[in-house]
């Protein structure tokens, strides 16, 4: 499983000009699954991410999480993550986990999310999505 965790000031997905998440402040999450990747990898990831302290304090310093500064949760699901470009110019999706599969994941991963995040908004697994955002710093972090 992979995540990139871009810390924002907002961001929202449209799909077929519809709103289907919008956040304030938080965390805008492209999640990608890999073959292999397992619920217990999703209930590790879930709790590591909205522990993850890259809010600034009182003081300046980076020393807040999600939860400490009531952040949302913006989950965007992109299999291309797993792209593998290490051959020719065409990337291939090999390893990404086949989207039935996937998407239960993703469903699970989100569900996971909301144990720790009161508000968390996603996407539409599979659709052809427009994203936007504010990006905070800019401050980008990837888990595995």
């Amino acid at each position: 499983m992979k995540l990139v965790i871009q810390r924002v000031n907002s961001a929202s997905v449209t799909v077929d000009g519809n709103i289907t998440g919008a956040i304030g402040k938080g965390f805008l999450v492209l999640f990608g699954a890999g073959k292999g990747d397992t619920a217990a990898d999703a209930e590790r990831l879930a709790a590591k991410m909205t522990s993850l302290r890259i809010f600034s304090d009182e003081n300046g310093k980076i020393n807040l999480s999600l939860k400490d500064v009531g952040g949302e949760l913006l989950i965007v699901s992109q299999f291309t993550l797993y792209a593998d470009c290490s051959h020719g110019h065409r990337p291939d999706f090999l390893k990404a986990m086949p989207p039935k599969e996937a998407e239960e994941l993703y469903e699970y991963f989100t569900a996971e999310c909301r144990k720790y995040v009161e508000k968390v908004e996603n996407g539409i697994f599979g659709a052809d999505m427009k994203v936007t955002l504010e990006n905070d710093g800019p401050f980008t972090v990837i888990l595995e």
